[in-house]
């Protein structure tokens, strides 16, 4: 698990997985938590009862189907019977204000957005890939919460770093568009021969935290990990056929 020393209401549980200490065979070794990438069911499920135990998550786990979109889905009154033996629902986000259900998405270079506000009442996973990230699934995430955005409080968990997220002009446009001051957020990938290069590195991470600041979440706290550059994490850029690491968020009571 990732460690880090966050100021964490007392309410709020919290972590962030790597890749290792699970059952999983490679290219999925060994703490792989996705069921859609080819690894074994038996081998995934068995690594999600085993984070499950080894943190004490009493109430069951919410995973997902993330399709890069911006749908977040209000866990609050959805009973866990209604989760049983369906498939996971199509969203890339959850928001809960009830200690039934623990929250969990997935990523491997992806930015994982956890948010809580202080009075521990209320949490929220989001899996924040650039194209949510620019369509606004942060912005849709923090609507749900009923507590003034000064009370939200952010922690974005290992994702691939700015060194490492080469993109297109079109990425960089998109975002620039809607906030013309996301460009410092990408660096021209141009050699010294030709200064206008159509690639750029971005800062997924500076691009949430901009986001979170213009709603006003001025708490944000980062893993600053890149998972590209360290092999201790799941990396689809890097390695293609890999495994998912999850970030998950509880309410103790």
């Amino acid at each position: 698990m990732y460690k880090a020393s966050w100021p964490i209401p007392e309410n709020v549980g919290i972590a962030m997985t790597h890749r290792h200490g699970g059952v999983s065979k490679p290219p999925f070794d060994s703490l792989n938590l996705g069921l859609h990438v080819g690894d074994l069911a038996s081998d995934v499920l068995a690594n999600r009862a085993l984070i499950q135990q080894q943190l004490l998550i009493a109430s069951p786990l919410l995973w997902l189907e993330q399709v890069h979109g911006t749908e977040i889905i209000d866990c609050s009154n959805l009973s866990v019977a209604s989760l049983a033996n369906k498939l996971p629902p199509k969203a890339d986000g959850s928001y809960s204000s009830s200690a039934h259900i623990s929250l969990a998405i997935m990523t491997a270079d992806c930015l994982p957005v956890l948010l809580c506000n202080k009075q521990g009442t209320e949490i929220a996973a989001v899996h924040a890939g650039w194209r949510g990230l620019c369509d606004g699934v942060i912005e849709v995430a923090v609507n749900k919460f009923n507590c003034e955005t000064t009370d939200i409080m952010a922690f974005l968990g290992p994702a691939i770093g700015p060194e490492a997220f080469e993109v297109g002009a079109e990425v960089k446009h998109q975002f620039v568009e809607q906030h013309p001051d996301s460009s410092q957020f990408f660096k021209s990938v141009a050699n010294n021969l030709q200064n206008d290069s159509n690639k750029y590195l971005a800062d997924l991470a500076s691009l949430a935290k901009h986001r979170l600041t213009l709603l006003g979440v001025n708490q944000v706290f980062s893993a600053d990990v890149c998972t590209f550059s360290s092999h201790d994490y799941f990396s689809y850029r890097r390695d293609q056929k890999t495994g998912r690491m999850a970030s998950l968020i509880w309410l103790k009571s």
